[in-house]
């Protein structure tokens, strides 16, 4: 597996670098932008080219650019507005943009950066400015697709892990998509239940190392075969700890098997010494794993579920987490099914 490098890279030696990187020159004045690409073309870089703000989103979805210089003021369409709306989509939002403009003002690199600028520079474009500031996005955007690389490799591992087992189809999708739930009624942030999703999605990466005969063995384990279960959660971290952007993933990797009573695994960790992350995690991934179908045993019925998570909060789990995950699931926020109330028999 790749792993980041461990020291500053020049841009010719960054990973899956082979063909010269892509600038788009947006600009209404052909004098400038003509002299923009020459400034580029001289440095080895390929450029494409835009006379309206209006040609730059359909231009860049079938391009996909490696960074754009883009005119603050156009007719049809300005430079703001092409900025704006670039760095809202998911699919062009890590897209560096360099804001370009005629007059300066306080005001309008405000609005710029705003938008979503990356960096500002002036007419006339000082050469030596615009080398190092194209540089530096360059190098700066590489290190992302290479994070972005890596970080969908991992992913795919996983989802090969549950793939070797029927039983487990879809366990790590589900297990990311209730604590996403869980960690919305909490108030986390979206940035956090961004973190909180990929957890979801690599928190059995580890099992990669645990053969399947293991995995997928219907009767007790003996004690070999539970130590290798054991010790996914310790693998799995290891396996994510060359990606840096991954630190809060890598803890609720590593502790989402600690119990709230200082009886879990890897550390006996107890109560909040546990990651939150991590204690999100370990209730939604046992919720999918009482109600879902096993070699040993069926899955749970949700209301048998819920009586579980009552009956161990604060022993299994964080009694707070698990108070408000059965409020999800009694709402019907998680399955889209809110239970029925059950009446005294008559």
């Amino acid at each position: 597996m790749a792993s980041l490098p461990d020291e500053i890279l020049t841009e010719e030696e960054y990973p899956g670098k082979s063909t010269p990187a892509r600038v788009l020159v947006v600009d209404d004045e052909l004098a400038i932008r003509k002299g923009l690409v020459f400034l580029l073309q001289k440095e080895g870089y390929e450029t494409l080219e835009a006379e309206d703000g209006a040609q730059v989103l359909e231009l860049v979805l079938g391009i996909r650019p490696d960074l754009i210089l883009l005119d603050l003021m156009m007719p049809k369409v300005d430079g703001l507005v092409v900025c704006r709306q670039l760095k809202s989509r998911e699919e062009t939002r890590l897209i560096p943009v360099v804001m370009i403009t005629a007059v300066y003002s306080q005001d309008q690199k405000i609005k710029a950066i705003e938008a979503g600028a990356d960096e500002f520079l002036n007419k006339p474009v000082s050469i030596i400015e615009l080398r190092a500031r194209v540089k530096s996005l360059l190098r700066m955007k590489r290190l992302n697709d290479f994070l972005d690389r890596s970080d969908n490799v991992i992913a795919s591992l996983a989802n090969a892990i549950e793939a070797k087992d029927k039983y487990t189809e879809g366990h790590n999708e589900r297990v990311a998509r209730y604590a996403v739930s869980l960690a919305r009624l909490e108030g986390l942030s979206k940035r956090d239940r961004n973190t909180i999703r990929m957890a979801g999605i690599l928190h059995d990466v580890g099992k990669i190392g645990v053969p399947d005969n293991v995995l997928n063995k219907p009767g007790p384990l003996n004690s070999d075969e539970f130590s290798r279960i054991l010790a996914h959660p310790g693998k799995g971290e290891k396996i994510l700890k060359p990606l840096q952007s991954l630190s809060g993933i890598r803890e609720a990797v590593r502790y989402h098997h600690e119990r709230y009573d200082g009886k879990g695994y890897p550390e006996g960790l107890k109560g909040e010494e546990i990651p939150l992350y991590a204690r999100i995690i370990a209730i939604a991934d046992s919720y999918d794993a009482m109600t879902t179908d096993r070699p040993y045993r069926k899955g749970l019925s949700r209301e048998a579920a819920i009586a579980e998570l009552k009956a161990k909060a604060g022993v299994m789990w964080d009694p707070a987490l698990a108070g408000r995950f059965i409020e999800l699931l009694q709402s019907g926020e998680i399955d889209g099914k809110p239970m029925e109330e059950t009446r005294p028999d008559a």
